[in-house]
């Protein structure tokens, strides 16, 4: 692997995630305990470089290690091992040309030269800023090759000519709806289908007149006449019934783990589950994510009010009870919480 250093002089000097990325950010660190946060590190450098205009600056990679308190080389020698990391700017579409074997012999060498001709070197930006690109292995969409990935999606089943028309279109400001460039759906031949066009083989009935199958019983039991719809109402109950059976242990579970209350934890005031549709959206509070609204959930924490009324105790027991470590404080969901009640009220 060749060297792979970051472009120090375009990268400034500071960088902070968007506000929409925190709830993300929670989402993965509430994934792991607090003395393994680490473990999150590809996941957050992937949230920087997408707030970073598709590339990791030396700003973005130290507010990584600093949101994981862990050393900057370590963020450092992940940044720069994952070639998924770009350590230069790029341009607001970014073409990733597959170059492997399948795709080259599908044509991926002419659409190396509209690249080239079109955008210009590798791994440099064009002059309107729109355009970059670079080429790189296997995509893992062999089939439909010659293909490439622009910023997060795939252009597949690529010609010289729908290529080229691909980039002049970004150039000019116009998207491209990503997908097949020939008319087939995803993978499946070109064409029509010309196999398996009987509908009656997807009904999922037994045709009429049939009691065995080869290497089978003689006579079908009773339930495998049964018409799909029968079944499917079946599997569905019992699968209801063992998602049931697994959010009561899951409630036990967590009551038999609920921290002490001392004079200085307190476990905060609950409330009976509001009706579907009733209690506040928690996620609105920076730091909460989905996994934590649903800890929050089944403590009984449902409302803004209940987490603007907290004081020292209250935040001591969530902290022990969530491993937080004084996160709820650090990211002040007491005065955001209060914030959002008086927004509800007016």
């Amino acid at each position: 692997m060749a060297v792979r250093r970051f472009d120090l002089e375009a990268g400034g000097d500071t960088f902070e995630f968007a506000s929409e990325t925190e709830g993300k950010i929670s989402f993965w660190l509430a994934k792991y305990p607090e003395d393994r946060k680490r473990s999150a590190v590809i996941p957050l450098l992937w949230l920087a470089q997408k707030d970073n205009g598709g590339w990791l600056s030396e700003p973005a990679m130290r507010e990584v290690a600093e949101r994981l308190e862990m050393p900057y080389i370590r963020v450092y020698e992940v940044a720069t091992f994952y070639t998924m990391f770009r350590l230069q700017p790029v341009g607001k579409f970014h073409v990733q040309l597959c170059g492997t074997t399948p795709c080259m012999l599908r044509g991926a060498n002419d659409l190396k030269e509209i690249c080239q001709n079109k955008i210009g070197k590798a791994f440099q930006v064009n002059e309107s800023g729109r355009l970059s690109w670079e080429e790189v292995e296997c995509l893992g969409a062999c089939v439909n090759g010659a293909m490439v990935q622009i910023n997060d999606y795939y252009y597949e089943d690529l010609t010289s000519d729908t290529f080229a028309e691909i980039i002049d279109k970004l150039e000019n400001g116009v998207e491209v709806e990503p997908g097949n460039f020939v008319t087939r759906q995803r993978s499946a031949p070109e064409g029509d289908a010309i196999t398996l066009i009987d509908s009656a083989l997807f009904d999922g009935s037994v045709p009429a007149g049939i009691s065995a199958l080869p290497n089978a019983p003689s006579e079908l039991p009773e339930s495998d006449l049964q018409p799909l719809g029968a079944k499917t109402a079946k599997v569905k109950k019992a699968k209801t019934v063992k998602a049931e059976k697994k959010a009561a242990d899951a409630a036990v579970e967590a009551t038999a783990e609920l921290p002490e209350e001392t004079d200085d934890k307190k476990r905060p005031e609950v409330v009976a589950a509001p009706a579907k549709g009733e209690a506040d959206d928690l996620e609105a509070i920076k730091g909460v994510g989905p996994v934590l609204v649903k800890k929050l959930n089944s403590l009984g924490v449902f409302y803004f009010e209940q987490i603007a009324a907290w004081g020292e105790p209250e935040m001591a027991w969530i902290d022990e009870y969530l491993s937080f470590k004084g996160r709820v404080a650090r990211e002040r969901w007491i005065p955001q919480a209060q914030e959002l009640a008086e927004k509800k009220k007016s």
